[in-house]
């Protein structure tokens, strides 16, 4: 099979490159991921503060927005912690939190995304990006 030609690589990266302007990724503040797997939490708990948070975002206009405090969000089958989920990493903080229930998001979006001020009590880690 072998590596695509050089032409056709171009070509896909112009592709992607329309698809990042798109979603307007060179905006985003952070990135934020979300475990929906049901080894830390059950598939409906994931599922459910997955739209709760995409759904909180876009009434905000925080995702697919060059506002201030915009945020790309991806939903993960298993950031492998595998306890006390739904599991949240926020990026670049760093900062992964425990027990996010679809009743936690707004709290979340508000002073983490919104305010950028951790909330200490929900953090079991910390590992900024540099």
């Amino acid at each position: 099979m072998g590596d695509p030609s050089p032409e056709k690589q171009s070509l896909v990266q112009n592709e992607l490159a329309e698809i990042a302007d798109k979603l307007l990724i060179q905006s985003c503040k952070r990135h934020v991921f979300l475990c929906t797997g049901d080894s830390c939490c059950s598939q409906e708990a994931g599922e459910k503060s997955w739209k709760a948070l995409k759904n909180l975002l876009k009434e905000q206009n925080l995702s697919l927005s060059d506002s201030p405090s915009a945020c790309f969000r991806t939903k993960v089958g298993c950031l492998r912690v595998c306890k006390g989920g739904p599991i949240l990493v926020v990026y670049p903080e760093g900062h992964w939190y425990f027990g996010m229930t679809a009743e936690k998001i707004p709290e979340f979006v508000e002073r983490q995304i919104i305010n950028g001020e951790p909330i200490e009590e929900w953090i079991f880690a910390t590992n900024p990006l540099a």
